[in-house]
């Protein structure tokens, strides 16, 4: 007997409900459930032949269906196949898109610079609120698994687990129901102890991989190592004779050269919440090898969540009407640039 697309979508739905309440699925949820706009009774037809083809079984009687273990390993090479797809869609896009954010980036550094003849930065954006879209858990060798976590805003993140045995391909489809049931759309303060407890408990033998699938889920939502700061500008600070001497001129060349200062300045400005343009002056300055400036910033958003930071570090006698108003139209810029691309 065939395995049509028709019947598909029904197993795909009883093992979907199934999941979701636990309870025998019967034939007038599945009509509620799919858009096949079938009967009651074709859909008993078809889930009869699903039950004779082994996929889901009656557990009594008068009961709904629930699904096998084959039912199980079907539904799940499927989604891990459609996610595959996916994944693989994901990287191709934002690969282009990334390559092209990057060059406008860049180029949008050098023009404040110019405009300035301060120096500039410009941070990548980062997707705030971010959830998890699901998990993906495959065997690497026998003592290896990868864990495929990909988060709103499509960011995907690979992490290797070891294990002490080699896991079956049946140990392997628990887990991935286990944690994309429970887990997906879930943010990492939605992911609370009493739930990481449940969870490991329902892993058994297996909780400590569930537990470091779970440390690798928090640290690709928070993770900062993909924040890349884009300079321009930094000789501009020597036109200044109050930011000239070795000292001074030293401390500033090294914070945009090695960067992590400038990173630290952009995720306190994201984290800050704010939209509008911020003015640190002196010893108001968030960064130690900065307060003998002023620095200018603003959050950039390219999409609902997508955020950046621009800045502009130069003397405190800077013009500021004039790098404020710079900052503004290179907002808009970045802003409609993107969004055309």
């Amino acid at each position: 007997m065939e395995l049509d697309e028709r019947k598909m979508t029904i197993l795909q739905a009883v093992v979907r409900n199934y999941l979701e309440t636990g309870e025998p699925v019967g034939s007038r949820t599945i009509s509620k459930y799919t858009d096949l706009n079938l009967s009651s009774a074709t859909i008993r037809n078809e889930m009869a032949d699903l039950e004779e083809m082994g996929y889901i079984v009656q557990p009594h009687t008068s009961a709904g269906r629930v699904p096998t273990d084959k039912g199980y390993r079907l539904y799940v090479n499927c989604m891990l196949s459609e996610k595959e797809k996916e994944v693989d869609e994901i990287k191709d896009v934002l690969l282009k898109k990334e390559e092209k954010l990057d060059d406008l980036l860049k180029q949008a550094a050098k023009v404040l610079a110019v405009n300035t003849n301060y120096a500039t930065m410009i941070s990548s954006p980062r997707y705030r609120e971010n959830k998890l879209k699901f998990i993906q858990l495959s065997r690497v060798s026998d003592s290896q698994l990868l864990a495929v976590i990909v988060t709103e805003g499509n960011v995907i993140k690979n992490h290797l687990i070891e294990t002490e045995d080699a896991l079956d391909d049946e140990t392997l489809l628990k887990l991935n129901l286990l944690m994309n049931t429970n887990l997906t759309g879930l943010s990492v303060e939605e992911i609370n102890l009493p739930m990481v407890a449940v969870l490991k408990k329902q892993a058994g033998v297996h909780s400590d991989i569930v537990g470091n699938v779970l440390d690798a889920v928090c640290e690709a939502i928070h993770s900062d190592e993909d924040l890349e700061i884009y300079t321009s500008g930094t000789n501009n600070i020597l036109k200044y004779p109050e930011l000239a001497d070795r000292e001074r001129a030293g401390e500033l060349i090294h914070a945009f050269e090695e960067k992590e200062p400038l990173t630290e300045l952009a995720l306190g400005s994201l984290a800050s919440q704010s939209t509008g343009i911020q003015v640190y002056i002196g010893d108001e300055a968030p960064i130690e090898s900065l307060k003998d400036c002023s620095i200018v910033t603003a959050t950039y958003e390219l999409e609902d969540g997508i955020k950046g930071t621009i800045g502009i570090v130069g003397p405190k006698r800077m013009d500021y009407d004039k790098v404020v108003g710079t900052l503004k139209q290179i907002k808009n810029q970045l802003d409609d640039l993107y969004k055309k691309g």
